[in-house]
């Protein structure tokens, strides 16, 4: 198993956001959390990633604990993130956004260019485009590019799909199946079902903060009870 969460505990504060989560990826899936807005599937996707500690359980990816990694670490390890709000830095070029998560790594080998073009040919007609002159749709793009530029294992895509036209959507789903032809796994955040059941064999559904179901999308949307958790 690529990534495995165990019981997993974390709070904010006093209040406690995620209770005793447990999930698990294979190499080569494609996983999504499922649930409504303020159910708890960034704060896992963050807690993997390291943004948030857990107060008790534990994170194991390719079989190292890395329960207590820092984010940069988690990162060096073969984690990549696109988080839901992008933070794309608006004065950069995408050309120098995407090139900007590398500095992680220093001289770390990095995701081809030619290889982004295949997954977003959008994008080779952005590279001088400033952040703050990009569509949502294109930081989305931009945002996901950032990530595979260090060339992740495992890529946690928060509401990759959240705002996007139709016909945008279409594209993304296309351009996720490309990223995994390459041998990517992915754990995407999302709340649309019907979106999700396009392109992923497993989710889990989140409800305030815990897990309450695990299965392929088309059970839920054959079950009127679990659509009334996730939204129609």
């Amino acid at each position: 198993m690529l990534l495995k969460v165990e019981n997993l505990d974390v709070f904010i504060g006093a209040t406690q956001i995620l209770r005793n989560v447990s999930i698990g990826i294979n190499e080569g899936e494609v996983i999504c959390l499922l649930g409504r807005n303020g159910a708890g599937k960034s704060s896992i996707i963050k807690s993997v990633i390291g943004l948030y500690p857990s107060r008790s359980g534990k994170i194991t990816f390719k079989e190292m604990d890395i329960t207590s990694f820092s984010s940069r670490k988690k990162v060096l390890s073969g984690l990549g993130y696109s988080p839901e709000d992008t933070r794309l830095f608006s004065e950069l070029t995408v050309k120098e956004n995407i090139i900007l998560s590398t500095w992680v790594k220093g001289k770390g080998e990095m995701f081809s260019f030619e290889a982004i073009f295949n997954i977003f040919p959008r994008i080779n007609q952005l590279l001088d485009r400033k952040g703050l002159n990009l569509s949502g749709g294109e930081k989305k793009m931009v945002s996901i590019a950032r990530a595979l530029a260090l060339n992740p294992s495992l890529l946690l895509l928060d509401e990759a799909f959240e705002g996007l036209a139709p016909l945008v959507v279409k594209h993304f789903i296309e351009a996720l199946n490309r990223i995994r032809g390459l041998g990517v796994t992915i754990l995407l955040g999302e709340s649309n079902v019907r979106i999700a059941s396009q392109t992923v064999e497993r989710s889990y559904i989140v409800e305030r903060g815990e897990i309450i179901f695990e299965g392929h999308p088309r059970d839920i949307l054959e079950n009127e009870k679990l659509l009334t958790l996730v939204g129609r």
